[in-house]
């Protein structure tokens, strides 16, 4: 694939690309039932529990970096990846907004220093697309930053592949109607208003001029080295299995040989009752 050139006028490209048009792609006609979802995802996370020894074993590094619309679902499908496996292996990195000494640095500076080592696996929940997403939308960088990003990415992404690092994105696409239920959703559950910033309101209100940023990000930094892989996630139970069953299939892995595990007698040496040893200290009221 060649490089694409930074645009010189900030507009999003007017041709359709293959991978856009894809018939696989298409919105699935109904949402998936719990129990199927359950089965299914039980199923995968135990694969994940073999890929997770295999990267161990074999000291790979691997980076999974999510990015996509506000309540598209990408923190669903983290914890859905995550919940089952190691957090020394499967490690998350959600960066802060920069700090003042971290805005003077080179823009991906804060993000290097989260990068895998040998068996690791770190998922970027949001990264350095932030350049191109909302920083580039809400005014945050310049119209010469926000360029040069969509030129040197491609370069900087062909650095972490050629290192042996594989990485891996994923763009989690949500619809309008679906979005403003979610947003509705979160509004009215006290336990959900924390995930709406102001931040997330007005990238409601500006709908397509995040399309727009998100067009030209796509198009220029979709790469032979680096592909972006979209993901419908108005069904978040789909956008879920599909985003692990991709990963599977991303990281070539072999099952590692069965753990044959026994419980070993306790011993009885210098028995004594530990539990009397307890009394008079203060314990958790009982309430449940």
């Amino acid at each position: 694939m060649k490089k694409r050139a930074a645009p010189t006028e900030i507009e999003p490209p007017a041709e359709v690309t293959e991978r856009s048009t894809n018939k696989a792609a298409a919105a699935p006609a109904s949402r998936m039932k719990r129990k199927v979802y359950e089965k299914h995802l039980r199923k995968l996370q135990v694969e994940l529990c073999h890929l997770q020894d295999w990267v161990k074993r074999q000291r790979l590094r691997v980076i999974i970096l999510f990015e996509g619309r506000d309540a598209a679902g990408k923190g669903g499908t983290i914890k859905a990846i995550t919940e089952r496996v190691s957090p020394r292996v499967f490690r998350i990195a959600a960066l802060p907004a920069p700090s003042d000494r971290e805005k003077t640095q080179m823009f991906v500076q804060r993000y290097v220093q989260h990068f895998p080592a040998g068996g690791e696996i770190v998922i970027f929940d949001r990264s350095w697309y932030n350049r191109a997403g909302v920083e580039y939308v809400m005014g945050f960088c310049t119209p010469s930053e926000h360029q040069r990003f969509l030129a040197t990415c491609p370069l900087i992404e062909k650095q972490i592949a050629d290192s042996g690092i594989l990485l891996i994105k994923f763009w989690l696409e949500v619809g309008m109607k679906e979005q403003e239920r979610r947003f509705k959703a979160r509004i009215e559950d006290p336990l959900r208003q924390w995930k709406l910033s102001p931040m997330d309101i007005e990238s409601y209100r500006r709908w397509y001029d995040y399309s727009k940023a998100r067009d030209l990000m796509l198009h220029f930094t979709n790469t032979k080295d680096a592909p972006w892989y979209v993901v419908r996630s108005d069904d978040k139970r789909r956008a879920r299995l599909n985003c692990i069953s991709h990963i599977l299939s991303a990281i070539p892995y072999e099952h590692m040989d069965e753990k044959n595990i026994h419980l070993p007698k306790r011993s009885t040496k210098d028995r004594y009752d530990d539990t009397a040893s307890l009394r008079g200290f203060n314990f958790v009221a009982a309430r449940y």
